[in-house]
């Protein structure tokens, strides 16, 4: 098949792009590489804010545009997939689908009916805009609110979602979100796939070679903190309780923070940790978290029985769960302190988890038969 990823986000296109191709697919990732972070892509649409980055964007979009015709499947990393305001993907995505042969659109970060339902209904019992029935009231969460709420990416989203053959979501909170989107079209061609993951080599993970609870502090802990979406994810909370542990056990504790830095710099940076804080309002990890476990990382954040009972995981609890608060986080950072014990177990069970679920082959051969039933059924 010759399939177009089209936008980027924390290098889930990439990736699931090198898996597709082993596989003997030719595959086009086109993005601007997800802002800063500057992911890897075949065809560049980076767009800088500055008068001549605004001219230098479209003159690369107007270049690419021909480039993307003639697929088999295209796939969408969110409706607004390109870095620009929403009016004018209604035209490309149109553009698209007249010039390809499906389209699919990625459920795999914010859109629409991700902050509707969960502001509205609330079918979780927290997330980025709800804590129990309690809707979130802060900057942040209010700026995204009016972002998708009444606005043109409220209508781009729908638009985008009732045009396309089919929609994949890569967590289960986006899942659960589309099951409850009020066109129940939607619901029926909703589908979870979880993110791709490329598995570093195991050689020299620390808790291979751990003997005794002595050498397993200091505890390492990672923070890493996206430019302007710290309140959003939590983890403006979660530094202070790593903050508040650091000051309480000073000998045993090390914190590193990483913000806004290249993927490259990120990942050379979190390399050697030994926990990660990500995602305080989330019921699973996601790909920065998925990422560190992959490393023998272990993650702090969202591993709720939903997301298990999802993926058919009746063995493997390698995510320490913690609610949205800063007490929560600091009660699970302090116990590992108390108990380095549990250290080795939870990094190893970390690395299996990744390589059980999140396999870039295996996810790779998913979304194939994905795409082979979509274009056995429309064609």
């Amino acid at each position: 098949m010759k399939i177009l990823l089209v936008g980027e986000y924390s290098n889930v296109h990439w990736t699931l792009a090198q898996a597709l191709r082993s596989l003997g697919h030719k595959v086009t990732v086109v993005s601007g590489g997800d802002c800063w972070k500057n992911y890897p892509r075949d065809i560049n649409v980076s767009h800088r804010l500055t008068p001549l980055g605004h001219m230098a964007f479209l003159m690369r979009l107007i270049k690419a545009l021909p480039y993307m015709r003639g697929y088999d499947i295209v796939q969408l990393i969110n409706p607004v997939f390109f870095e620009m305001r929403p009016w004018p993907h209604r035209y490309i995505f149109n553009y698209l689908r007249r010039h390809n042969g499906h389209v699919i659109l990625g459920a795999f970060g914010m859109d629409h009916y991700w902050v509707q339902v969960n502001k509205d209904l609330r079918p979780m019992r927290y997330s980025d805009f709800n804590i129990g029935n309690q809707v979130r009231t802060d900057a942040v969460a209010q700026a995204d609110i009016d972002i998708w709420i009444g606005t043109d990416a409220e209508h781009l989203c729908r638009y985008v979602a009732q045009n396309s053959d089919a929609i994949v979501a890569g967590l289960y909170e986006y899942w659960l979100t589309y099951q409850f989107a009020e066109e129940g079209s939607l619901k029926q061609k909703t589908h979870y796939i979880s993110f791709p993951i490329e598995m570093p080599s195991l050689q020299g993970v620390p808790s291979q070679h751990i003997s005794t609870n002595a050498s397993l502090l200091p505890l390492k802990i990672f923070v890493g903190i996206s430019k302007n979406r710290s309140a959003y994810k939590g983890t403006d909370i979660m530094l202070r309780a790593a903050q508040r542990l650091k000051e309480q056990y000073p000998q045993q504790v090390e914190l590193l923070v990483a913000e806004g830095v290249p993927f490259a710099k990120y990942q050379e940076m979190m390399n050697g940790s030994d926990l990660i804080l990500d995602q305080l309002y989330s019921y699973t990890p996601a790909m920065n978290a998925l990422l560190a476990m992959s490393k023998g990382i272990i993650c702090v954040g969202g591993g709720e029985p939903e997301h298990y009972d999802l993926l058919g995981e009746n063995e493997l609890r390698p995510i320490i769960n913690v609610l949205p608060n800063e007490q929560s986080v600091y009660d699970a950072l302090e116990n590992l302190v108390l108990h380095p014990e549990l250290i080795p177990k939870l990094k190893e069970e970390s690395i299996a988890y990744v390589a059980r679920h999140h396999n870039p082959v295996s996810i790779a051969r998913q979304y194939e038969k994905l795409y082979i039933s979509i274009i056995n059924k429309h064609d």
